[in-house]
């Protein structure tokens, strides 16, 4: 059974095409084995995520089983990991054979990275906030 604290809620997910873009076109980004993940400063009590896999990574049961695979290792480790953050991960061309320990270590790692290059970021005082 899921925990209330355990589920990925709609307000977990990067939904619009402009949101996913937004991200991308941060420059904080890090290169992992099986993922490109970008991040972005977002509302402090949010921690958002969205899931990109192209076609170039597999047919649509390997597309969809590295999905899954991010939604679930996000999905059991929110709690741990920091909020204030927007965050995409792209799947890497050929990447579908990721097991959900790999997944799980290259996602929290990697938000704590970019969390920390977040960090040392100054506020830009110009257009929308986050």
């Amino acid at each position: 059974m899921i925990q209330t604290g355990e589920r990925f809620p709609k307000s977990a997910r990067l939904r619009k095409r402009r949101q996913f873009l937004s991200v991308q076109r941060s420059r904080y980004r890090i290169v992992t084995q099986h993922f490109i993940v970008y991040a972005r400063r977002a509302r402090p009590s949010a921690l958002q995520i969205g899931i990109t896999v192209s076609r170039k990574v597999g047919k649509a049961h390997v597309r969809n089983r590295v999905k899954r695979l991010v939604r679930e290792s996000f999905r059991r480790n929110q709690d741990r990991l920091p909020a204030g953050m927007q965050v995409v991960f792209v799947a890497r061309h050929g990447r579908g054979e990721a097991t959900l320990e790999q997944v799980t270590d290259q996602l929290t790692s990697s938000i704590m990275k970019l969390r920390k290059r977040l960090e040392h970021q100054p506020r830009s005082g110009r257009g929308k906030s986050c």
